[in-house]
């Protein structure tokens, strides 16, 4: 190695392992330190003695500060950001900062819930607000010590000094500061002041991750726990006749098998036995309402779209007149299949009911709904029930519903045991609750070249759009507007998938306006950003999107993307959309080779407000976008006699990896408060998607996932 570069390579200093954002990892190391003798190790602040300050905050007598995350961890990222906004304010070195998931506490925390790309909308002044008032009384412990005033003293990095230059750390003032009155009105930092918000830092998690510490519910033991595999009705729609279990109990490691409601358990003294049992049982099943089929979906769907039975959710103007006097109706259906969640991580629960109290631990969105849903189940008091969260391999809505704890619980209260439910990947695939089918058909009246009237209808199985869907564009925007639901019942179990309802919605609406703007004549862009121009200004309080924002994500999105000048071979798509209070739009660039059309790249512009944490934004949106791309291009279920037609990934088609493609990520600079992001990329891809292939092949598509309707799915598929 020459001199030169010997140096120049000994200069760095790579001090943590982290994850890069295209996927790949850098692990490094100090060259210097690797040369000394006698080097202290890194201090590990996880093993410090804190002393209590709050229900966030514990500061060690050396100034590290340990950090309460309240909210579930799903991958979302809220275990760094939160903690972010409390160090943030607190004024402390985030490397001196040990971040801890905290146990559900009703009394100190509110909103403990993954859901909605919400926590750090509402953790935003909250949070900032702990960290400044532990601050405040940090420096108030000080300038008591000193005797002198309180403003006459600042605090930063942990180190508190006054006016003649004293100093002491915020360890060296923890305890008499917990004990000081709670300040009221602190001031917040002016954003330009930030020195972690609107900084990358790596997931805290990140080195127990790659290097498989335990972490996940899936990790959690206790010294006696058994193992519980539940075998369920094969197919919706059936309840439990008879069973034998001789041949199960009969397993080297089997303890015991127990009925409880419509199921069986097996408990074991590992997953493997417990499975294995499972599959020993002979269980007689008969059918106790109708066994449904995919066909009889689409049947009942088309019916209602086609009928006159509509719940009216939002109506502007007057639709039936402004149809009965245009030139011309643009009119389309749109049909979506049920998707399962497929976590990578699959449902599990720890339980062990106990007379004294009933302790929970593992993997779930909604911790404080579901200790409520636990406590009544078994007919105890609630305040009896301790719930601790372990990080999830994956929620995307599956563990809003913690029907999972529920039968670990249960199943604990029955055997007097300590009890881990853990599901198979073709329990997960096949137990229930997934993304509803739903059909939109959408019309536009045209006249005289203009819109005048826009007709939404949807219907889905078992439920419909929430209340503030109607309100997003293009409602305000038309003059005449309206938004019907209808549903049809069903006993297969659904709920909230990744985005509820905008998944596919807005590829819907966005394919439908590419395909609009064509009939008018307009420029695509174009007639986005006029449609636009009515909205501004509006004095209608239900309209949920700013016409400003949706404006400036499609001009950087357009800008970005050399909209319209694509390489020879390459086709875009575009779309835009707001959900979960955020505003987004994508271009999809797609080359066909072979026939197939392949998806290159995509340009996201969002508009998020603040960006708390960008290395995690990053992660948020890509994945969004991937996620999208995936499901509504290859992915497909379906139901026969109320059995599920796909039950493992060798059936079931997610993305892989040469198909993801490369998705690069814009902001809009902005001070607004930051809202989510863990939803709000996904619903636009899919349109943009249908649009570029749109551009490459002439062919319009109506119906997810694409792949499975361009005719060339075996050549995808091999």
């Amino acid at each position: 190695m020459k001199p030169s570069n010997k140096l120049a390579f000994s200069r760095r200093s790579f001090l943590k392992t982290s994850a890069l954002a295209s996927g790949g990892m850098l692990i490094g190391f100090n060259l210097f330190n690797a040369c000394k003798e006698n080097v202290d190790p890194p201090i590990d602040i996880s093993q410090l003695n804190f002393n209590d300050f709050n229900a966030f905050i514990k500061i060690s007598d050396e100034g590290k500060v340990t950090i309460f995350s309240p909210n579930p961890e799903i991958g979302q990222g809220v275990k760094t950001s939160m903690p972010m906004l409390i160090a943030e304010e607190l004024d402390v070195n985030w490397d001196d900062v040990y971040v801890e998931q905290g146990k559900l506490d009703t009394e100190n925390y509110t909103r403990q819930v993954a859901g909605g790309s919400q926590s750090i909308r509402h953790g935003w002044e909250p949070l900032r607000q702990t960290g400044a008032t532990a601050k405040q009384m940090l420096v108030n412990a000080a300038a008591a010590r000193w005797g002198v005033e309180a403003s006459e003293c600042t605090a930063k990095a942990g180190i508190i000094t006054n006016a003649n230059g004293d100093k002491l750390g915020y360890g060296d003032v923890v305890k008499e500061a917990a004990l000081l009155e709670v300040p009221e009105d602190v001031k917040l930092k002016d954003p330009k002041d930030f020195n972690i918000i609107g900084k990358g830092k790596s997931n805290v998690d990140i080195d127990k991750i790659i290097t498989g510490k335990p972490l996940f519910g899936l990790d959690y033991k206790e010294d006696g726990m058994l193992y519980a595999s539940v075998l369920r009705p094969p197919a919706f729609g059936q309840v439990l006749e008879s069973f034998d279990d001789s041949e199960a109990k009969g397993l080297s490691g089997v303890s015991d098998v127990i009925k409880f409601g419509n199921k069986i358990a097996v408990l074991a003294n590992s997953t493997w036995i417990a499975m294995k049992g499972k599959k020993a049982l002979k269980a007689n099943w008969k059918q106790d309402s109708p066994a449904e089929s995919t066909a009889l979906h689409d049947q009942k769907l088309l019916e209602l779209l086609n009928g006159n039975t509509f719940d009216t959710r939002r109506k502007d103007g007057n639709v039936k007149k402004a149809f009965s006097e245009a030139d011309k109706v643009l009119e389309r259906t749109y049909e979506s299949p049920f998707l399962p969640h497929n976590c990578m991580e699959p449902m599990n629960f720890f339980a062990n009911v106990t007379p004294e109290k009933i302790h929970l631990v593992g993997p779930i969105q909604t911790p404080g709904g579901t200790a409520r849903r636990v406590a009544k189940l078994l007919d105890r008091k609630e305040e009896e029930v301790l719930l601790e969260m372990t990080r999830m391999g994956g929620g995307f809505g599956r563990r809003l519903y913690g029907d999972f704890v529920l039968e670990a619980a249960e199943i604990s209260n029955l055997a007097k045991k300590p009890v881990k439910v853990v599901f198979s990947r073709e329990d997960d695939m096949t137990a229930g609750t997934y993304r509803p089918a739903i059909k939109y058909k959408i019309a536009a009246a045209i006249k005289d070249g203009k819109i005048t009237g826009y007709h939404l209808k949807e219907a889905a199985i078992n439920s419909n759009m929430y209340g503030l869907i109607p309100n997003f564009f293009p409602a305000g925007a038309i003059k005449n507007y309206q938004v019907d639901t209808a549903n049809y019942k069903s006993n297969i179990t659904t709920g909230a998938w990744r985005a509820p309802y905008t998944n596919f919605l807005a590829s819907a609406e966005q394919s439908f306006f590419d395909e609009l703007a064509e009939e008018l004549g307009i420029d695509r862009i174009q007639l986005h950003l006029d449609l636009l121009q009515n909205v501004k200004g509006t004095t209608d309080k239900r309209i949920q999107y700013s016409p400003e924002r949706l404006e400036g994500v499609i001009k950087l999105a357009v800008e970005k993307s050399n909209w319209g000048k694509a390489s020879d071979g390459v086709y875009q798509g575009f779309s835009v959309y707001y959900c979960h209070n955020t505003h987004v739009a994508e271009v999809a660039d797609i080359v066909m080779e072979n026939g197939v059309p392949n998806v290159k790249k995509v340009v996201c512009a969002v508009d998020c407000g603040v960006v708390v944490n960008p290395l995690g934004a990053l992660n948020q949106i890509k994945g969004g976008v991937i996620d999208g791309i995936g499901h509504s291009m290859y992915s497909n279920f379906a139901f026969k006699n109320g059995r599920p037609q796909f039950n493992n990934f060798n059936d079931y088609q997610l993305i892989k990896m040469g198909q993801t493609p490369e998705v690069e990520v814009y902001f809009v600079e902005s001070d607004i408060a930051p809202t989510g992001l863990g939803e709000p990329t996904l619903p636009p891809v899919g349109a943009a998607v249908a649009n570029a292939i749109y551009a490459a092949t002439g062919k319009r598509l109506y119906k997810q996932p694409y792949m499975s309707h361009m005719n060339i799915e075996e050549k995808v598929l091999g």
